[in-house]
C-alpha cells in the first residue's frame, strides 16, 4: 500500500494499514463481537463473527472489508465456524459426467461444474459405491488409475461445499479399460465444436466437446498450423508463447490407446490481441513509482531516475472534488521548493528526455488513501476520460496505472478505461498494483477488472508487502518479507494471470512500508525461482514461468534514499532471465 497525499497532509509511510490493523486489533482483546450479515467498508476485530451466505465466519485478521473480499473469497482473513450459523444447502449434482479417455489401467473422466449458494468447493469421484479420489473446486477432471485391463467399472461424482454439504449423484456411467491384445483398429470419431475460449497477447484457450471410441479415447493433439503444438486428456487446452497481434489456426485430433488417431476436428482461426503497449518494452521490466510529494524519501527528479527503470509512474493524480469523476495533477509545491523550483515544465521535459531513451512514464490513481468517484456512469466516466486524458496529453505520458486500494466500481472502470485506451492508441500502457489479498481469490474486484482488461494490461504488479500473513497455492498461510511470500503467493495468482502480465512489487527499503520489506537479492531469487525453477526457498512453484513480466518497487525515491540499490541489483538479474 503506497502512501497517497491527504488535503496538504502527508505521513510516514510506516503509518500505513498494518498500523491501523494493529490499532483495529485494541477493541478486539477486549471482547469479541458478532457483527451480523458481512458488508464491505467495515472495521472487523480480530474474533469477530459474520454471517455471509448462511454461514458464520470468523475473523482471524483485523482489517476494513472491501467487495470483493468476501468471506469464502479471503480464507487469510475469515475462518469457517464449525457447528456455527451453518450453510446447509447442498451443491446442486454435477452434470454430463462422461469417459474421455482410457487406457489398460486407467480411465480419465469429465464433468459440468455444479453451483451453491456460498461456493463448491470440492468433488468427490465414486466407483460404484465407494470414494476412490477428490479434486478442488475448480478442478472437473479426474483419472481413476490402478484398474484392470478389459475391465468395465462404473462411476459417480457428488460436489461438497465449505460446510460439507454433499451434493446428489451426477448421472452414472460405465467406462471400459483398454484391451491388452484386443488388436483395436477404430478411431475415435473427430472432436466437434471446437471453439475459442479466451486469448491473450501471447496465448490462446480453446475448447471442444470430446470424441467416442469403441474402446476409448486417451487424448487430444492440439495442432498450431501443420504442427502438434500440445497434448492434452482433457477437452481444453491452452497454447502459450504465441506472439502479440498475430494470427493462428488450431485443429484437435482424438487418439485411443492401440495409436488409433481420429479424423481433425473443424479448424478455428484467432488473432491474439495487441500487448498494450508492450511492443517497445523488453520481455522483462523494472517498475518503480515517482513520488509527487514529500515523506522522508529522497527528493527526486524524473530526470534523474536511474534509466533501470523501464516504466515510471507518477504518485498520484487527485480526485477532482469539484467535477465527479475527475482528476488533477501538477508538481507538488512543497516538492517543488525541495528541488529548487521544480516546475510542470520541468517534469515535462523531463518526461519527454526519458521517452527519448525508450522508457515509459505513465500516472496512477489511487493509493493508500486516494480513490476517485465513479459511482456513477454518467457523466462520471466521461469526465475521468476526459481530465485522465489531459493529463495524458499535457505531459505526453504513455498511459495509466490503476492502484485503488479503497474499493471501486467495476463496470464503469472497465468503460472509463476502455474509452481512454481508445483515445490514446495502441500504445497504450496499462498497469495495475493490488494489494496482496486483492489477489486471494479469482472473483475478487480486481481480478474482475483483469479479465475485464487483460487484453490491453500490460502488467500486473501486486503488493507483496503490509500483508500479514496470507495463503500461497498449497493453502498454506506465509509471512511477509520472505522468499516463499513472494513465490506461493505468485504461484497463486499464476492460476489466473498469465505470466507475461505478472510482476512482484515490493518495497525498496525497511522504510517505505509498515512491513514486507526483503533485501533486492531475495527479489531476484524470488523471480528465478519462478522463471527458472532455480534459487527457490522450502516452497517450489508448481510450474515454471518464463515469460514472469518482471519487479515493481515502491518507490523510485525510497530507492534513492538507498543509493538505487534496488534498481542496479534487480535491473541487471532481469536482464539474465529467459
Amino acid at each position: 500500500m503506497k502512501k497517497r497525499l491527504l488535503g496538504r497532509t502527508r505521513k510516514s509511510m510506516s503509518l500505513m494499514v498494518v498500523a491501523t490493523m494493529f490499532l483495529g486489533l485494541i477493541p478486539s482483546m477486549a471482547s469479541a463481537a458478532d457483527r451480523g450479515a458481512w458488508a464491505p467498508n467495515v472495521s472487523y476485530a480480530l474474533n469477530d463473527t459474520v454471517t455471509y451466505g448462511g454461514s458464520t465466519y470468523k475473523d482471524i485478521q483485523p482489517h476494513t472489508s472491501l467487495l470483493g473480499w468476501e468471506p469464502p473469497n479471503v480464507p487469510a482473513l475469515w475462518q469457517l465456524v464449525p457447528g456455527g450459523n451453518q450453510d446447509t444447502q447442498a451443491p446442486t449434482a454435477p452434470s454430463n459426467l462422461q469417459a474421455t479417455g482410457t487406457t489398460t489401467s486407467s480411465i480419465t473422466l469429465s464433468w459440468s461444474a455444479s453451483s451453491d449458494n456460498v461456493g463448491v468447493t470440492g468433488y468427490n469421484v465414486y466407483q460404484g459405491s465407494t470414494l476412490v479420489g477428490s479434486v478442488n473446486g475448480t478442478t472437473l477432471t479426474y483419472t481413476n488409475t490402478g484398474l484392470s485391463a478389459n475391465t468395465t467399472y462404473t462411476y459417480t461424482v457428488k460436489a461438497k461445499d465449505a460446510a460439507g454439504n454433499l451434493s446428489a449423484a451426477s448421472n452414472q456411467i460405465t467406462a471400459k479399460t483398454a484391451s491388452t491384445g484386443a488388436g483395436d483398429t477404430q478411431a475415435p470419431t473427430a472432436p466437434t465444436n471446437l471453439a475459442v475460449s479466451g486469448s491473450t497477447s501471447s496465448s490462446v484457450s480453446l475448447t471442444w466437446t470430446a470424441s467416442s471410441d469403441n474402446v476409448g479415447v486417451t487424448g487430444y493433439d492440439v495442432y498450431q498450423g501443420s504442427s502438434v503444438a500440445l497434448t492434452v486428456t482433457g477437452t481444453s487446452a491452452t497454447i502459450s508463447g504465441l506472439a502479440a497481434s498475430t494470427a493462428y489456426t488450431f485443429k484437435v485430433v482424438a487418439k485411443d490407446a492401440a495409436g488409433n488417431v481420429s479424423a481433425p476436428s473443424s479448424s478455428v482461426s484467432v488473432t491474439t490481441p495487441g500487448t498494450g503497449g508492450n511492443s517497445s518494452l523488453p520481455k522483462h521490466v523494472l517498475t518503480g513509482y515517482w513520488q509527487n510529494f514529500i515523506n522522508g524519501a529522497a527528493n527526486v527528479k524524473v530526470a534523474n531516475v536511474p534509466d533501470e527503470y523501464d516504466i515510471i509512474v507518477l504518485s498520484f493524480a487527485e480526485m477532482d472534488t469539484t467535477k465527479p469523476g475527475g482528476v488533477t495533477f501538477n508538481v507538488d509545491s512543497s516538492l517543488s521548493n525541495a528541488l529548487g523550483g521544480y516546475t510542470d515544465q520541468d517534469l515535462i521535459n523531463d518526461i519527454k528526455a526519458k521517452k527519448a531513451k525508450g522508457k515509459k512514464v505513465i500516472i496512477s490513481v489511487g493509493g493508500e488513501k486516494g480513490n476517485i468517484n465513479l459511482n456513477n456512469a454518467s457523466p462520471n466516466v466521461a469526465n475521468f476520460v476526459d481530465s485522465m486524458y489531459g493529463l495524458i496529453t499535457k505531459y505526453n505520458l504513455d498511459g495509466i496505472d490503476i492502484d485503488l486500494e479503497n474499493g471501486m466500481n467495476v463496470t464503469n472502470l472497465t468503460t472509463a478505461v476502455r474509452q481512454l485506451q481508445q483515445k490514446v492508441g495502441s500504445s497504450f500502457i496499462l498497469t495495475m498494483a493490488p494489494q496482496t489479498i486483492d489477489m486471494q481469490s479469482e472473483n475478487t474486484s480486481y481480478m474482475q477488472l483483469y479479465k475485464n482488461l487483460k487484453d490491453i494490461t500490460t502488467v500486473i504488479n501486486v503488493q507483496y508487502y503490509n500483508s500479514g500473513c496470507m495463503l500461497g497455492r498449497d493453502g498454506k498461510c506465509y509471512s511477509q518479507g520472505t522468499i516463499d511470500f513472494l513465490t506461493a503467493l505468485s504461484d497463486l495468482t499464476l492460476q489466473w494471470v498469465a505470466p507475461s502480465q505478472l510482476g512482484i512489487g515490493v518495497p525498496a527499503t525497511s522504510s517505505a512500508a509498515g512491513g514486507g520489506y526483503v533485501s533486492a537479492s531475495v527479489v531476484n531469487n524470488a523471480l528465478g525461482c519462478l522463471a527458472t525453477g532455480s534459487g527457490c526457498g522450502s516452497y517450489k512453484p508448481v510450474a515454471k514461468y518464463p515469460d514472469i513480466r518482471g519487479a515493481m518497487t515502491w518507490s523510485i525515491n525510497w530507492d534513492g534514499s538507498n543509493s538505487y540499490t534496488f534498481a542496479k541489483t534487480v535491473k541487471p538479474f532481469l536482464v539474465t532471465l529467459p
